[in-house]
């Protein structure tokens, strides 16, 4: 270990520092709503076209 290693946890201004980098403070991608919106139409269609179809028959 280097001897210029700061431990971050050794006192609370390193680790307040060592917390708030860019790197941690990131925030994460959401997923992709499109698959949900595109099951949700499917499901849509499919249950349009079965009441159709029994109220036809």
């Amino acid at each position: 270990m280097p001897e210029n290693y700061t431990d971050p946890s050794g006192n609370t201004e390193a680790f307040r520092a060592f917390t708030q980098t860019p790197e941690a403070t990131a925030p994460a991608e959401s997923p992709s709503r499109l698959p949900l919106i595109i099951g949700a139409a499917v499901v849509v269609v499919l249950l349009v076209a079965i009441v159709a179809w029994l109220a036809l028959r």
